[in-house]
């Protein structure tokens, strides 16, 4: 988008930024793991990453939710963790729990702020139970028999988080369980589970299913959760039940990934904006969006004063001053106006060549300066926050270039406008259908700039392993004239066909696994070296360096083991070529730096003795132009500048 001078920005701080309360709400985060404590989730294996040591697929969920408060000791120290196990015959000790946590059912870590003496203590744990692999059955010991109805569980997850979770924070269940059929041939548990799960929804708490796949206890959602979880698929019936995979669900074929995933989920999904879409004359259905990436940074410092005997944060704040009268003036009264260029008056002062400069004088029942909402109003053209469709085009249309910004995700939002769900479907199906792509005027905040966006559908797929891309439409931003810039055009020498097909094929054997990047797996190594430093630090551990695995470095040696040889022979190759060692002539030049003087700022400089402030190509471009000669070093040029200046 075009940018705006200084004048037309307003204070972020005076931004009515986005009208989904769930951006403000959503500054803290709540995670409740809930955990199954059956028989099965017990049995003891081989520890991938510990010689002699026994695991279990609880070890490796208590674990992972180690590692995850481990975390948000430094990505979000103000979130709150609580773990939940169930199907496991251990009591309540704390006094008002055990009224409202249902039997076979414990709460192990009440939610509650992020703190290192609580991770400290499930550390412990963890350490003492590779040590004893019977620790864990001892200490959380699983119900033989009936399982505990899931909907008691869920019913369990409401209260914990309604007696610590703050009221204005992002809720979230992690549900980590290896059975796939906890109720079979009930279908009066199922229907309670699902009433319960309604009641926990409604909350505004969302569940993240775990479902742990082996190749000797494959999971099947099928049996039980997909009639339990609700599905977000955008089907072209919403009344037919579909009993394949859950699209939200995870079923984690390997054990070990279940950190890496959780990971993954670990970020909660806050909408961006809620805003209506305008599918025609007075047809409006409701919409959410949300940003699929959002740059990490390394969080922000804090200033401190030194008082002698403690260490006080400063609080900083931003105030108008009147430079007359020193008093701080009220931010309503602010007014905004451009730059106009040099007024009247300043003008006057000037002698006849300064006189020369641009004025503008302001007419009569004009105004130079603009309140804060006339600036709003100039943005946003009076416009609503919203999406109006324009019509249609043929997907080849949008050009890759063209995208100028990360895109936004669109989702429908039913509980603003009801059918907006079905509408939503319906269109998306069709423009798949059809290969179309949707133009779109959009304005998605109140102190936004209107922009014209492609909307690109995007179909449900289910990947391996259970990883789902969700139906909807993709945001693209897409360029005005004034942003398109024309790229420069080089050339070069072209390399022989034989060194084409030599460089082919070691490009072959590197090629990206499915052909595709996954940034999901490679974070970034130097946000994630600063936060494994603070994370030692704040659990006053020794930080090994050489212990750090940065995954972005390349594996020199399976390149070398894979494409060694192909490289070597492209390498011969190239060397023939008879452009090898060509260089292409270039006409480029420099652009010459400005040595250009004022005659005003000359006298000033001379005034106050500082005309060695200048440059030597300025004070020879001064001497040029009077006709005088521009021999000699700096002092001797400074010397004759300043015997003209006396002269005149």
């Amino acid at each position: 988008m075009p940018p705006f001078d200084d004048w037309n920005v307003i204070d972020d701080e005076e931004d009515e930024e986005l009208q989904d309360a769930s951006f403000f709400e959503g500054k803290r985060d709540v995670i409740l793991f809930c955990i199954d404590c059956s028989e099965s989730m017990h049995t003891l294996r081989d520890d991938p990453v510990y010689e002699n040591v026994q695991t279990s697929h609880l070890l490796a969920a208590l674990d992972a939710a180690m590692q995850i408060q481990k975390k948000k000791v430094i990505v979000g120290p103000n979130d709150s963790v609580g773990i939940l196990l169930f199907n496991t015959t251990r009591l309540n000790e704390v006094k008002g729990h055990a009224s409202e946590i249902k039997k076979n059912s414990f709460v192990y870590q009440q939610i509650a702020p992020i703190s290192a003496p609580t991770i400290q203590e499930l550390i412990r744990l963890l350490d003492e139970a590779r040590e004893d692999p019977d620790l864990l059955r001892n200490t959380f010991p699983p119900v033989q028999g009936k399982k505990m109805p899931m909907g008691d569980v869920f019913t369990s997850c409401n209260w914990a988080i309604r007696d610590g979770a703050p009221k204005t924070a992002s809720k979230r269940v992690f549900l980590i369980t290896d059975d796939d059929n906890p109720h079979p041939n009930s279908k009066q548990l199922i229907t309670s589970s699902k009433t319960t799960l309604i009641d926990l929804t409604q909350a505004g708490v969302q569940v993240e299913p775990f479902f742990i796949s082996t190749p000797d206890k494959p999971f099947d959602p099928t049996k039980f959760y997909s009639s339990v979880l609700p599905s977000n698929t955008l089907g072209e019936d919403e009344d037919e039940e579909d009993p394949g995979m859950l699209p939200t669900s995870i079923s984690i074929t390997r054990i070990d990934d279940l950190l890496s995933q959780m990971r993954f989920h670990e970020v909660p999904k806050r909408a961006l904006f809620s805003i209506p879409f305008e599918l025609g004359k007075g047809f409006v259905i409701g919409v959410k969006g949300y940003g699929l990436i959002t740059e990490q940074k390394k969080g922000s410092y804090k200033y401190f004063i030194d008082l002698g005997d403690r260490m006080q944060v400063a609080n900083s704040r931003t105030v108008y001053l009147d430079e007359d009268q020193q008093v701080e003036v009220d931010r309503r009264k602010i007014l905004f106006g451009g730059k106009l260029g040099t007024s009247t008056a300043d003008a006057a002062d000037d002698d006849d060549e300064m006189s020369m400069s641009i004025t503008r004088s302001v007419k009569l029942g004009h105004r130079p300066f603009y309140t804060a909402d006339e600036i709003r109003s100039f943005r946003t053209l009076d416009l609503e926050p919203g999406l109006k469709l324009l019509g249609f085009k043929n997907k080849s249309e949008i050009a890759f270039e063209d995208n100028i910004k990360h895109a936004l995700f669109i989702h429908p939002d039913e509980l603003k406008y009801s059918g907006s769900k079905r509408t939503f479907s319906a269109l998306l199906q069709k423009m798949l259908q059809k290969d179309k792509i949707g133009l779109v005027l959009a304005l998605v905040r109140r102190n936004a700039t209107p922009v014209f966006c492609a909307l690109v559908p995007q179909a449900e797929t289910v990947e391996e392993g259970g990883w789902s891309e969700p139906a909807g439409f993709h945001l693209i931003f897409m360029p005005f004239a004034d942003d398109i810039r024309a790229a420069p055009i080089t050339e070069a020498f072209r390399a022989m066909e034989e060194a084409k097909d030599a460089a082919r094929a070691w490009i072959d054997k590197l090629c990206v696994k499915n052909g595709a990047y996954p940034p999901d797996s490679y974070p970034n190594p130097a946000l994630a070296y600063h936060n494994a430093q603070l994370q030692a630090s704040a659990f006053r551990e020794e930080f090994d360096t050489e212990a750090f695995e940065d995954l972005t470095r390349p594996k020199y040696d399976m390149i070398h083991k894979r494409a060694g040889a192909l490289l070597e022979e492209w390498k011969k190759v190239l060397s023939s070529d008879e452009n090898y060692n060509a260089v292409l002539a270039t006409t480029g030049a420099k652009r010459k730096p400005d040595v250009s003087v004022d005659e005003a700022d000359l006298r000033g400089k001379y005034a106050a003795g500082t005309l060695d402030k200048l440059r030597v190509d300025q004070l020879k471009e001064v001497l040029k132009s009077k006709g005088l000669p521009t021999s000699g070093k700096k002092a001797d040029l400074i010397e004759r500048v300043g015997e003209w200046l006396d002269k005149c």
